[in-house]
């Protein structure tokens, strides 16, 4: 399996382990009865458990576009060091901004933010 590819399979592990730690958290602050309703109206999480819930989401909404490029540079063939090079970017990025943002750290969440965009612009960039 190209190192692409497995990059990606332990992002998608890296999306199931954040879904557990914000279970986690909301099952903390608002308990399983609130959890498992209908959540009408939208339970808003606080702290910890809030930022856990919105790393989360954000690690799915990048997770989309990292997969489609890298499956789609695994499928055209066009995989090599730069690619390699942006998927490990993006990976060690976004477990940077797991951490960083459950933590509360506004100014880093930011920037390993954006380390793990440069991971995306790389394979991109080998796609044109």
């Amino acid at each position: 399996m190209k190192p692409e590819l497995t990059l990606l399979v332990w992002s998608v592990a890296l999306a199931f382990v954040q879904v557990l730690i914000a279970t986690q958290g909301g099952m903390m602050q608002v308990g399983l009865p609130a959890l498992v309703g209908n959540r009408e109206p939208p339970i808003e999480l606080s702290g910890w458990a809030g930022r856990a819930q919105r790393a989360q989401r954000n690690m799915v909404e990048n997770l989309v576009l990292f997969a489609a490029l890298v499956l789609v540079a695994v499928a055209a063939g066009k995989t090599n060091a730069t690619t390699l090079l942006g998927a490990q970017l993006f990976f060690w990025a976004r477990v940077a901004y797991a951490v960083v943002y459950v933590a509360g750290i506004p100014w880093l969440r930011t920037g390993v933010w954006f380390v793990s965009v440069i991971g995306m612009i790389l394979i991109f960039a080998q796609l044109l």
